[in-house]
């Protein structure tokens, strides 16, 4: 239990936390690395040189300060962040480490703004919430490890099959080497590949969506082949999958886990999507299909055209033989093919008054997934049009912590 003062100091530095927050991250991440090489192994080494990660790491220790007397109010944060960290293998052990240079880190950004009270303050709150944190991942390790078919660690797992589905856009179907069973997940969740990848110094732990629905023999990931654009690397992981890996190849892989699921099974529900976004809602919306879901499903994909829109076709048929399943696609810059062909809803970006044309009222349930941009916009339109934030569930791939206030 924190004493008053503590929670009072934590509290009014917060904000200054949080304006240094890239500065801290950065100094934070040189430090950790110098001193423990080895996590390079579980950090995505593409967010750091994008300079994601930096940003997150110090944007939720703001908030966990700021929440510091109500840390109800970042459950779901922690529900997150944990998630992860399980996937990651993130050990009790670790923890003091990144305390300590934290703290350091501060320190070397804050100066003397960062006095011995200030930062034993925020000692005092990191182990507070460290202790959340781990019990919190002790409990999905025992959780993970109980359930039918699952496993701690890493798994090897074969690529029984490759589907390209779009130029873009290729499925992995993955089916365990020991051909022991798999465990169920929940749709929306993700895999967590390790690549142990030549000529890399340290191999690379990257999240996957699951892209089907769940209790198949199966896990199924479809993954974006991520280019170089302008500073901005090429993905190594998703470069490596694409070009190097072959059915029959194997794949180290961590049991499924995420927060990002169906909550409610009440009111209709809207799957909307960009880009490669399109992966969760694939699980989610064959799940919905496949338990012969009563509820209305409206599933919305922005894409820049067909050339790069993954399982369009799949998505249209699932529309044709449902009477409750309604899709709409939204093309940024569709080929002339996909005009003469009439491919698309919608030429351009989602916005709130194209959504109230295809939507008979804002009581729905809204799932979104997709580039940051492609999210904020989402989550400001459903704000505008009065969708309470409990209504409104998203998914980001990048670090970055939440889209509310970017």
């Amino acid at each position: 239990m924190l004493d008053e003062n503590t929670i009072k100091i934590v509290k009014s530095t917060a904000p200054v936390l949080q304006e240094h927050s890239q500065e801290i991250g950065e100094r934070f991440y040189e430090l950790l690395f110098s001193r423990v090489p080895d996590l390079y192994n579980m950090f995505n080494q593409t967010n750091q040189k994008r300079g994601f990660q930096q940003g997150a790491l110090a944007y939720g220790v703001y908030l966990a300060g700021a929440n510091i007397d109500n840390l109800q109010a970042i459950e779901s944060m922690v529900e997150r962040v944990t998630e992860k960290h399980r996937a990651l293998g993130v050990q009790p052990e670790q923890y003091p480490i990144v305390g300590e240079t934290l703290l350091e880190a501060v320190k070397d950004v804050l100066g003397e703004a960062a006095t011995d009270e200030v930062i034993d303050a925020w000692g005092k709150a990191y182990k507070a919430i460290a202790d959340i944190f781990m019990d919190r991942e002790a409990k999905l390790y025992q959780e993970t490890e109980k359930q039918p078919g699952g496993w701690i660690g890493i798994r090897p797992f074969y690529v029984e099959k490759k589907v390209k589905e779009s130029d873009v856009i290729t499925s992995f179907y993955l089916k365990p080497k020991d051909g022991k069973p798999i465990p169920s997940y929940q749709p929306g969740q993700y895999l967590t590949i390790q690549a142990d990848i030549d000529g890399e110094k340290y191999f690379h732990m990257r999240h996957y969506s699951l892209s089907d629905a769940p209790n198949k023999d199966y896990f199924r990931i479809s993954v974006k082949q991520e280019d170089a654009q302008g500073m901005a690397p090429a993905g190594i992981v998703s470069n490596y999958l694409h070009n190097e890996i072959s059915e029959g190849d194997t794949l180290a892989i961590a049991a499924p886990a995420g927060d990002f699921t169906v909550k409610t099974e009440e009111l209709p529900i809207v799957l909307l999507s960009g880009g490669v976004g399109i992966t969760p809602m694939m699980s989610m919306f064959n799940t919905l299909v496949e338990n012969h879901s009563e509820r209305e499903i409206t599933f919305i994909h922005a894409a820049e055209n067909s050339t790069v829109h993954a399982m369009r076709e799949h998505v249209e048929n699932l529309a044709e033989e449902n009477q409750n399943v309604t899709s709409f696609v939204c093309y940024a810059n569709p080929t002339e093919e996909d005009r003469s062909k009439h491919r698309y809803d919608k030429e351009g970006f989602i916005d709130l008054d194209w959504l109230q044309t295809v939507l008979s009222d804002n009581q729905k349930d809204f799932y979104f997934c997709g580039p940051f941009p492609f999210l904020k916009a989402i989550n400001h339109a459903l704000q505008k049009w009065g969708v309470p934030k409990e209504r409104r569930t998203y998914e980001l791939f990048s670090p970055i912590s939440t889209i509310e206030d970017a």
